[in-house]
């Protein structure tokens, strides 16, 4: 697997990879309905490209395939990191949170946050990110629920 910066040409994949990973994700985590307010269907391409462009995500690649990305603001937020629903539970998204990590420390980024979903919390945890609030979004009529974390060096 290789990470490298984003393309234009990645955007509808990178939007795909972003509705299918949450639609994915087990009911019993998220409702069909909280999902569904979070990654609309069909996924509105245009928005997608416009955000990539502005946000410059690093992208993870296996044999040509788009497996996953993350992206980080120049503040240190993290706010994407998506694995594609195929290749969970590979490590992908520990070598796109190791990637970012030392991108930032190269930046001199001194701190990351992140918004985490349920089920990203053990992820960050992993790399020392803290628990800082539970929030509560109003997305689309549903309430989702997230985990501010932090990351100081």
């Amino acid at each position: 697997m290789n990470i490298r910066s984003y393309k234009e040409s990645d955007a509808m994949e990178l939007a795909n990879l972003f509705h299918d990973s949450v639609h994915a994700i087990s009911t019993k985590v998220y409702s069909e309905e909280e999902k569904e307010a979070w990654a609309p269907t069909p996924s509105d391409y245009s928005a997608w490209k416009s955000r990539l462009v502005k946000k410059q995500p690093f992208v993870a690649c296996k044999k040509n395939v788009i497996v996953g990305f993350i992206e980080l603001e120049e503040d240190g937020h993290i706010d994407c990191l998506y694995v594609h629903k195929d290749y969970q539970g590979l490590g992908i998204g520990s070598r796109l949170l190791e990637h970012l990590v030392q991108k930032a420390h190269d930046s001199g980024i001194a701190s990351l946050y992140v918004e985490a979903s349920k089920v990203a919390v053990p992820l960050f945890e992993k790399f020392d990110f803290r628990y800082k609030s539970t929030n509560k979004k109003s997305l689309r009529g549903q309430i989702l629920i997230n985990y501010h974390m932090t990351l100081q060096r």
